[in-house]
């Protein structure tokens, strides 16, 4: 099954005083190389979603999408990726937020396997542990497989001004994760930033073996 994968920088950044999180260093390399490294073994071709001047990224990511339909969203990102995609030869399309540097290293396995091969959508969903020790799981729908046959509903959804990644994914596969710490835990700010630093250095997290040989598609 090919696919193809798209990650997602086009937010504003506003937690973090507006700042480009894309370029964002952690650990010396910006974030989004912390992405293309833990992507580029599972999957190929990637594409970067982001709006502004591209020559930025340069040196980084080769594809830059703006999207279709300003000011909607995430969901205005993905739906330039599925038309790349498609151009690409992909039956679906995998996106990552550029600010979730801990992929798991099966991430596109695991989805592909719970798609049926790409014939439905799917997303992923981590368990986390409240202050009570009660677990429950936390929905990611921007870390999610979409199959290309999605394209007529999202357009006519933010047309009509729906923009949540939920409601386009309310009937896709929920793909669990329970490691330890949250592989998806986004760096929303400057102090998640700080924190991830701290925890790097000290051993605290880690971002694990990077899967061997890259493919293209499942």
């Amino acid at each position: 099954m090919p696919l193809a994968g798209l990650i997602l920088a086009g937010g504003e950044g506003r937690r973090m005083g507006r700042a480009d999180k894309a370029l964002m260093l952690l650990q010396g390399k910006p974030l989004l190389a912390h992405l293309l490294e833990r992507l580029s073994p599972q999957i190929t071709p990637i594409a970067l979603s982001a709006n502004g001047d591209p020559a930025r990224f340069a040196g980084l990511c080769s594809v830059v999408l703006r999207d279709e339909i300003p000011d909607q969203g995430p969901l205005a990102g993905i739906l330039a990726g599925l038309d790349w995609a498609a151009a690409q030869g992909a039956d679906a399309l995998v996106t990552v937020p550029v600010d979730t540097p801990f992929l798991p290293s099966d991430l596109v396995a695991r989805f592909a396997k719970a798609s049926q091969d790409g014939q439905r959508p799917c997303y992923a969903r981590s368990l986390s542990t409240s202050q009570d020790g009660t677990e429950t799981y936390r929905a990611h729908p921007a870390v999610a497989l979409w199959p290309l046959s999605m394209r007529p509903m999202i357009q006519a959804g933010l047309e009509a001004g729906e923009r949540r990644l939920r409601m386009a994914l309310q009937d896709g596969v929920a793909v669990d994760f329970s490691e330890t710490p949250d592989p998806f835990a986004n760096l929303n700010t400057l102090e998640d930033l700080a924190q991830a630093e701290a925890d790097l250095a000290q051993g605290r997290r880690g971002f694990g073996p990077p899967a061997s040989g890259a493919h293209d598609g499942v």
